[in-house]
């Protein structure tokens, strides 16, 4: 199961998505993740209708339910529903993740997968009683043995509370959520007098990003985080949380069973 981000860029063009999508569907990978623009809307449905030939399940991240319509209607396989709450991009929608999660399981015909904020066996157990057939975690599982991360960003993380990720990019079209940090103080003070794209990308740039992540300095770079920080409390390995994610999903189910009592 891989990832694939269809977001405007001055290195990947469409061409290159195209190309993605026919190595994924030559070499039969299980499933793909989009997020961003609609698959057909980058590289037309023939794209689509060659993954569905090759058996390749196929899933859009997305924060609005008119985007869920057009990839239930396009014919993908599911959907994950991602609130305000998510590190990344958000949609500038800005609906939190337990609205949006009712809202999709409500109005579609295909599987529903809640995205934002989620970090234990609680909100696993809320998203499955929203409907949801199951979550997906990001900034949780920065916070493992396995993640190759910086161990300073992780102890961060624990460090960090859920009110300290902020949402920047919002003047250039290409709105994020990031751990607060010195130079997410300075992207801010740039758009707040309207600076421009030119002055804001050499902050931003991957390859910034890139290197934070690799020398653990959370000031060099914006590093996207979701609130679900707040949820981080130590750094187990990927077994462990999810074999104790499992058991207070659990255990809150059967609590929350008890109400028909």
């Amino acid at each position: 199961f891989i990832a694939i981000t269809l977001l405007p860029s001055v290195r990947i063009t469409p061409e290159h998505h195209k190309m993605y999508v026919k190595v994924c569907a030559e070499e039969k990978v299980d499933g793909i993740e989009f997020s961003g623009t609609p698959l057909d809307k980058v590289a037309g449905m023939e794209a689509v209708e060659l993954l569905k030939k090759a058996g390749v399940k196929m899933f859009h991240k997305v924060g609005a339910i008119r985007h869920a319509l057009h990839a239930q209607k396009i014919g993908f396989d599911g959907v994950y529903a991602a609130g305000i709450e998510e590190g990344g991009h958000p949609l500038n929608d800005d609906v939190t993740t337990m609205v949006l999660t009712r809202k999709m399981v409500s109005s579609l015909k295909i599987p529903v997968v809640s995205v934002g904020g989620i970090a234990d066996g609680s909100g696993l157990a809320a998203a499955l009683a929203l409907g949801a057939e199951g979550v997906m975690m990001a900034s949780r599982f920065i916070a493992t043995k396995e993640c190759e991360v910086h161990e300073n960003i992780k102890q961060e993380l624990i460090r960090r509370q859920e009110f300290e990720t902020v949402i920047y990019g919002k003047s250039i079209g290409l709105q994020g959520r990031g751990l607060k940090s010195k130079v997410l103080e300075e992207v801010l003070a740039i758009e707040s007098r309207h600076g421009g794209f030119e002055e804001l990308i050499p902050l931003l740039s991957g390859q910034k990003v890139k290197e934070a992540w690799e020398n653990g300095d959370v000031d060099y770079a914006p590093l996207m985080v979701g609130q679900s920080i707040g949820l981080i409390n130590d750094i187990p390995t990927c077994a462990e949380l999810l074999d104790r994610m499992a058991a207070e999903a659990k255990e809150r189910s059967a609590r929350a069973a008890k109400l028909n009592h």
